[in-house]
């Protein structure tokens, strides 16, 4: 399909705005997608840095009480 004009373009002979909605629809749907992912994944990494800290710092004292 050719479209002489801009305005044409965005219109789509009739269907612009289902169009138009349909890709604003997909792009949020896909940056709220993003930004979950990526806050989980910041979550996560933070939780697994406390619990090996953690970790770490009751071996640490396990050892100093075996020596006494």
């Amino acid at each position: 399909m050719q479209f002489d004009s801009l305005t044409e373009f965005l219109n789509m002979g009739g269907h612009g705005i289902y169009v138009w909605l349909a890709y604003g629809a997909t792009l949020l749907t896909l940056m709220v997608s993003y930004v979950s992912v990526t806050r989980a994944s910041a979550r996560m990494r933070r939780e697994l840095r406390i619990s090996a800290r953690s970790e770490q710092n009751e071996s640490i004292t396990r050892e100093d009480t075996n020596r006494l």
